[in-house]
């Protein structure tokens, strides 16, 4: 060893001999480079006192190549060796007071030795700190968790308290990469609970489990702060934030597809056999039941058959009813049964044509085996007679138990009003309303509605984006709604219109922007081979017409908001009516704007949402208070009006609240109905459809239903109409459920 080497060595020793000086090197390595009045105020030295003595350990330490001077910013930094004395000191203070070795239960589900070098890799890797800092901030954590006197530590443990450091350090931006999704055992354990009162099986628990870190990982690294923050905040709502960046929302189907193709699951899931195109009916009828199940875990909510009679037809040709009506019992019956998607059964829609369309006369017919049979023009009568099957058999169970699922769309034309062979069909469908308020009827006689289809939610296609029906209607999907609060906007304007359209403008960017990046995360679960099914081929295409799916845009509180603008109920004053029509349209506005780009067809809806209309009212009774808002509801269960522009409870006569519905559902493209609420008294079928030829005749509203309350015996099995105490056949009254469609569809009714 030479005799320089020999000196540097005595001069570093000699440096490091004084406890202050190694505190300097202690902090310099913690915080990085610091100036000479930092130090001395972080060791809480008097800068007049303690001036001399402090200079002089500084210069030992600049001598003995310990730290070096950062001239440009004039502050000390650690050299490389400097960084090595410190390792050292650390070792050797680890080896003279024996410290104990702290045991982790890593997430591997293993008890392995604490190693502050995993603390760096992660932090590095997972939340882009840099090395030297992330080496400073394993040491920090390892320094306070050598304070706990805990039998073993978590790795959950180990990095609250890394994240504490960051925070502490103002590195706000680290610790927002570096969180840990998951739930706390409080939560599981209430989760399995809650599950359990609702009776929806096991796998419920997986489900909702695994939604909430989804949800968590989308707010966290997906969404942008302010977007995120928005949702969270209660300004707006994104809807299925739990298949944001997974899954498309709803889903068109085209029935005639598969029944020429079969189920082609070799292409999409290896494992899975594949189904040939189907020979018979009760074949038909159940790829109709598999395709919905399949889908299912590719598609977060609602699906739909539009044309389910007419493209089911030509495998009824020569069938007696009685078959019929077997093979369609077997299908609503497999439709019902619980899904693996938490234990509850798929959401289906029906399309039911009285009249073939004309744009589907001359179609080529797909019938058994896939092959061509001539046109649907020719299969009209078996058309209608599978649609009365269907209407009769729904009937007949609502005598029972409600089926609720199908959800069945009764499509009115101008030539279904003219033939008199619809009549019965007609009838039977106004029956099934008048005992149930089960069937949707879509009207397809006013403007621009010609190739309208629609979900029971409201969710409705049409050919406004290519002009093709087929190309904008069949194969395409709902991709995802977002909702904005327009009551926290109207109460943050304080009664100023024109400020009140400036906040509808910041909210409507963010909207729009959640929606792109929905977009793109669904691309891209394509592009990865996550939807297999969705994608699979379809002559040299993909199946799911991705570019052509829709971008809801949607509002709760508009009566509200309208009410906070100028003290008035929509249906009360002009000025609030004529208001009211001015959001909407400014809305639609936006919305066409939006879809000025390729593959970004963006619409306005009134996508019904009762969970979130009572999620924002509550948010916002708790931010303003009960002196400022305005809700429907009760002080315990607030909520917003979502699905109409006129409160249910309101006391606008049918005239009015249909009026008002033609003027929303005009500028509501991507999606509106109407419901008409029916009293618990019996009605005559033939006044509901008097009352619907009116309807169709006066009113351009789009989709609308008529509702019932339902009272259900466990115990007798019965149905009654109205929210009845106890069974009116048994008297029973612990076995009784109430259903209501308090939004698009039936739902068990708060006891």
């Amino acid at each position: 060893m030479s005799v320089r080497q020999r000196r540097l060595e005595v001069r570093v020793l000699k440096a490091v001999s004084s406890s202050l000086r190694l505190q300097v090197l202690d902090l310099l390595f913690d915080r990085g480079p610091l100036s000479y009045t930092e130090i001395m105020n972080v060791l809480q030295l008097n800068p007049v006192r303690d001036a001399g003595r402090f200079a002089y350990h500084l210069k030992s330490l600049l001598k003995a190549d310990l730290i070096e001077p950062d001239v440009e910013n004039k502050k000390y930094r650690l050299t490389d060796i400097g960084r090595m004395v410190v390792d050292i000191a650390e070792s050797i203070e680890e080896r003279v007071y024996k410290k104990r070795k702290m045991m982790v239960r890593t997430s591997r589900l293993a008890m392995e030795e604490f190693d502050r070098n995993k603390i760096v890799d992660s932090l590095v890797r997972e939340a882009d700190v840099p090395l030297e800092l992330a080496q400073r901030i394993a040491r920090e954590t390892e320094r306070r968790l050598l304070e706990f006197k805990t039998k073993y530590l978590t790795a959950p443990l180990i990095r609250e308290i890394v994240n504490a450091i960051l925070v502490e350090k103002g590195l706000e931006e680290h610790r927002h990469r570096l969180t840990r999704l998951g739930l706390p055992v409080y939560d599981v354990t209430q989760l399995i609970k809650s599950i359990g009162a609702k009776a929806q099986g096991v796998e419920a628990i997986h489900e909702a489990a695994g939604s909430a870190v989804i949800e968590e990982y989308t707010l966290l690294n997906v969404l942008p702060r302010d977007i995120a923050d928005a949702h969270l905040s209660g300004s707006l709502h994104i809807c299925n934030l739990d298949s944001w960046i997974l899954k498309p929302r709803e889903f068109m189907h085209n029935f005639r597809f598969f029944l020429q193709r079969g189920l082609n699951l070799g292409e999409a899931y290896f494992t899975h056999v594949s189904h040939p195109p189907p020979k018979t009916l009760e074949s038909a009828v159940l790829t109709a039941s598999n395709l919905f199940s399949i889908a299912a875990s590719e598609i977060s909510g609602e699906q739909a058959l539009d044309y389910f009679n007419v493209f089911l037809a030509p495998f009824a040709h020569g069938l007696s009813p009685e078959r019929i009506r077997e093979g369609l019992r077997l299908f609503i019956l497999d439709l019902n049964r619980p899904h693996h998607n938490g234990g509850l059964p798929v959401q289906a829609s029906l399309g039911l044509e009285l009249v073939t369309p004309d744009f589907l006369e001359e179609k080529e017919a797909v019938g058994p085996d896939g092959k061509k049979v001539g046109s649907y023009g020719d299969f009209t009568e078996e058309s209608r007679l599978v649609a009365s099957l269907l209407l009769e058999m729904m009937r007949e169970d609502i005598q029972h138990k409600p089926i609720f699922n199908p959800s069945l769309i009764v499509k009115i034309r101008p030539e279904t009003l003219a033939d008199g062979e619809c009549e019965t069909l007609l009838f039977q469908a106004h029956r099934l309303a008048a005992e149930s308020g089960l069937p949707y009827f879509a009207n397809l006689c006013a403007e621009g509605q010609k190739s309208a289809s629609y979900t029971a939610t409201g969710c409705r296609f049409a050919d406004d984006w290519n002009g093709d029906w087929e190309l904008d209607t069949l194969q395409v999907g709902n991709m995802g709604s977002v909702i904005v609060n327009l009551p926290r906007v109207s109460y943050d304007a304080q009664g100023n219109q024109s400020r009140f359209f400036e906040l509808l403008d910041e909210q409507l960017e963010m909207t729009r922007r959640a929606l792109e990046i929905k977009h793109y995360n669904i691309m891209q679960r394509a592009r990865e081979g996550m939807l297999p099914f969705l994608t699979q081929g379809a002559d040299g295409d993909s199946y799911f017409r991705l570019s052509n799916s829709s971008h809801l845009i949607s509002f709760v509180g508009l009566n509200e908001a309208v009410y906070s603008l100028t003290g008035k109920a929509t249906h009360e004053d002009d000025k609030a009516s004529t208001l009211a029509e001015d959001i909407v349209k400014y809305l639609q506005r936006f919305a066409q704007k939006s879809s000025k780009k390729p593959g970004t067809r963006f619409a306005l809806s009134t996508v019904p949402s009762p969970d979130v209309a009572k999620r924002l009212a509550g948010l916002d009774v708790e931010r303003y208070g009960w002196a400022k808002v305005c809700v429907q509801g009760s002080k315990e269960q607030p909520f917003y009006t979502d699905i109409d522009i006129l409160p249910l409870k309101s006391d606008a006569s049918w005239e009015r609240r249909l009026s008002a519905e033609e003027k929303l559902h005009e500028l509501t493209s991507g999606g509106h109905l109407a419901l008409l609420q029916l009293d618990d008294s019996e009605k005559d079928p033939n006044e509901l459809l008097s009352l619907t030829r009116y309807i169709i005749k006066s009113f351009e509203v789009g989709l609308y239903t008529y509702s019932r309350n339902l009272t259900y015996c466990a115990n007798c099995r019965k149905t009654f109409l109205g929210t009845l105490p106890n069974c009116t056949a048994c008297g029973s009254i612990n076995r009784i459920v109430h259903f209501g469609r308090a939004s698009a569809k039936y739902l068990p009714l708060p006891s």
